[in-house]
């Protein structure tokens, strides 16, 4: 089974960085474009940046300049790196990627992780 599992939430100061990892397992063929996306607390889920698997980006215009995002194909793994935090940047973070499995359908399937939160406070 295919799985994306985050990690590296927890408290951030304002101003400050942190950098959330997020890892593919399971018997992979090959993975597409990945996606982190967070959801603030009573707000709905939003898109924050994009990669494709040849390295393009996108980024929500609110994070453009603040984060950034990458892969390393070799490690099944995508990065968010977020620098200069604010509050409202305090929300749980999910990676989603659109991954073809060894095992059939050998198809790309949408896979979610489970979320890392992520606080911005001082």
């Amino acid at each position: 089974q295919v799985q994306l599992v985050e990690s590296g939430g927890g408290l951030g100061q304002p101003g400050g960085s942190l950098r959330l990892p997020c890892a593919a397992s399971g018997r992979i063929l090959r993975i597409g474009s990945m996606c982190w996306y967070r959801q603030a607390p009573g707000k709905q889920r939003e898109l924050v940046a994009t990669i494709t698997s040849g390295g393009n980006t996108n980024y929500a215009d609110s994070m453009k300049g603040r984060f950034t995002i990458s892969r390393d194909n070799a490690k099944n793994a995508v990065y968010l790196q977020m620098s200069s935090l604010k509050p409202e940047d305090t929300a749980v973070y999910y990676c989603n990627g659109a991954v073809m499995p060894l095992e059939p359908p050998v198809r790309y399937l949408e896979v979610w992780g489970q979320g890392t939160l992520v606080t911005v406070s001082s």
